[in-house]
Parts: structure tokens; sequence; C-alpha cells
């Protein structure tokens, strides 16, 4: 797909310090697009974009989106990426959640609709909450508790598409919607409470894994560039969405956790927690229409993935010790 998007664009980016922003910004810049990154730091890492600190293409503004966007200038794309989204925060942060994917929603939406730019939400594959179809096509509208502990992400994304469709179809903005799965890789929080962050620091340090259930729920695992490489996929086309983003490698809970405990060459035993209510069995994506719309392919293979980001958690060894040494539980999200 041809490059929309790069050298002579003004881009904003929120939620640009955290995991995926923050990749999303290196390759934004990388393309020679300006970056304008709105991030409040709930859940998002300054470290994770220090070393742009001397980039002059690379301004941050330190603001919540849900009290709007203190920003100037044209914009020629606006991405929405600022939620926490890590299970953890459903309960702690669960308002939080609900309104940066509501009211901070319509503020990005907003802006994009008064200059003419690209709209882009990340959505989720927790729309489809615990799925009946697998695996999970765009066309499916999930099965999804709405009164339940994950339902302040769940119908939060849902609600976000809602509006982000409204705007393309009352508004007549270019909009689109991504529907990101199971990703992972360096600058994760070793505290998130996700599956590979726990799995890893519990490794490193010789700890036991802690799975929930049997183990045998799946997950299916993308490297972070491969999904970064999908976004500007949507980023430079019109396609509305929703598009799922993620990889056809489907993993059970405990193959994730034996391979990791390979993979750090770890002496590590694997015990067994009670499964979180609503925790979905199955999570794979049908990549058809990124395939045919986006030419979306992913290449980094989990082995090769889970070893880079172990050698990521192994150079944060201070951070990753404290984390295992105080996590109860990782969640199979």
């Amino acid at each position: 797909m041809a490059q929309r998007y790069g050298a002579g664009n003004r881009i904003l980016l929120t939620g640009g310090a955290g995991f995926v922003g923050s990749h999303l910004c290196d390759a934004l810049l990388a393309r020679g697009a300006e970056v304008v990154v709105v991030d409040n730091f709930l859940t998002g890492s300054r470290a994770n974009i220090a070393h742009l600190a001397d980039e002059p293409r690379f301004t941050l503004v330190e603001a919540d989106v849900i009290d709007g966007l203190p920003v100037t200038g044209r914009f020629d794309g606006v991405l929405h990426f600022a939620s926490p989204a890590s299970p953890t925060d459903f309960e702690k942060l669960a308002f939080e959640v609900m309104k940066v994917n509501s009211a901070g929603t319509f503020h990005c939406l907003e802006l994009a609709r008064e200059q003419g730019a690209r709209f882009v939400l990340a959505s989720t594959s927790e729309a489809y909450g615990d799925p009946e179809v697998h695996p999970q096509p765009e066309t499916y509208r999930g099965n999804v508790n709405p009164i339940g502990p994950r339902a302040v992400y769940d119908e939060a994304k849902r609600f976000a598409e809602a509006a982000t469709a409204g705007y393309r179809r009352i508004h007549g903005v270019d909009t689109g919607i991504v529907r990101i799965f199971n990703t992972y890789g360096p600058r994760m929080r070793p505290d998130d409470g996700r599956a590979i962050p726990t799995f890893a620091s519990q490794a490193l340090v010789g700890a036991p894994i802690t799975v929930h259930g049997t183990g045998g729920q799946t997950r299916s695992i993308c490297y972070v560039s491969d999904l970064v490489d999908g976004i500007l996929a949507m980023l430079d086309s019109d396609e509305p969405g929703p598009i799922n983003l993620g990889s056809e490698h489907e993993l059970t809970m405990r193959e994730l956790a034996e391979t990791i405990v390979a993979l750090a060459g770890s002496r590590s035993t694997i015990s067994f927690l009670p499964r979180p209510t609503d925790d979905p069995e199955l999570r794979r994506p049908d990549l058809t229409r990124a395939r045919e719309l986006l030419g979306f392919a992913p290449s980094v293979s989990p082995a090769e993935g889970l070893r880079r980001t172990l050698e990521w958690f192994t150079a944060h060894a201070a951070e990753t010790s404290a984390t295992a040494s105080t996590a109860a539980s990782a969640s199979s999200a």
C-alpha cells in the first residue's frame, strides 16, 4: 500500500508514551512525519519516549485527553491510542477507562472533523468478549457481559467504535477502526497483569509461573512491530474498518508459559490459579480483511518475538525482579 502519511505531515497521537503508542511514535518519526504526543502518564512511561527528547519533529504535551486537546496548528492525522488496557487497570481505573474512550474519543473526533484529518481509533479484540465464533471475523458482534468486571473496557471500546462510525456517517470524517489482538514486545509494563510480561518477570527470577484455570484457554500473540505496520497501513488507507490486527499464532496459556520458561532457561514451575470472571476461552483473529485491504502480513514468529521481549526484560532486571516478587497472579489476557 502506498504511503500517504510521512514527511510533511503532522500527526497527533494520544497515548504516545504507552507500550504500543511509543513504538508507533518511533515508526511515524522514521517516516519523516512530525508527531505531537498527548499523554497524562496514567499508565504510559516517560522512559518509553525519553530517547525522543532531542528530536525536533517530536512534541510532548502532558495533558488528559478526557479534558480536551490543548494543541494548536494543523494536523493531517489523529490517532487515538490513549486508554488503560491491562486487566489490572479495569478496577482501579474503571472510570478513567470509560471516560477516555467516550469523552476522549469525542475530543479527538472533533479535532479530526475540524481539520479534515484522517482519524484512526485503537479498538480491541475485547469488543468480541468471550467469543462463540472462532476465529473472530469483524462481522461477529460479540458476546460481552455489559455488567461484568471487564465491561468497563469492553463496552467503552464498543462505544468508541460507535462514536467513530457515527462521525464518519453523519459528519463525513475520514475514520478508521482497528481491533487490536494480543500484542507484546519491549516496553510493556512488567506489572501490568497481562500474561507475557508476568510470565517473563517470573521466569527470569525463577519464580512460579502463575497460570489461570487449566491453562487451556488460548490467545494469538502478535509482536509489536507487526502491529505497528498494520496500524500505519490503516492510516495510509481510506478503509473505515473495523479491521482486525494481530497474529494467527494461537497458543494455550500453558504452552505460552512453557515456551517462555524454555526461552529464558528458567527452572520455574507452573502453578494454577482460579480463572477470572468473563475470561475469554478462545482468541484468534480472522485476518482476511487485513490481508486483502491492507496487505497486512505479520512476520515475526512467537519464538523470535518472545526472545526479543525477554532480552528487554533482562535489561530491565531490577524492575522485573520487583514485579515478580509481588505478583500474585497473571491475567490470561
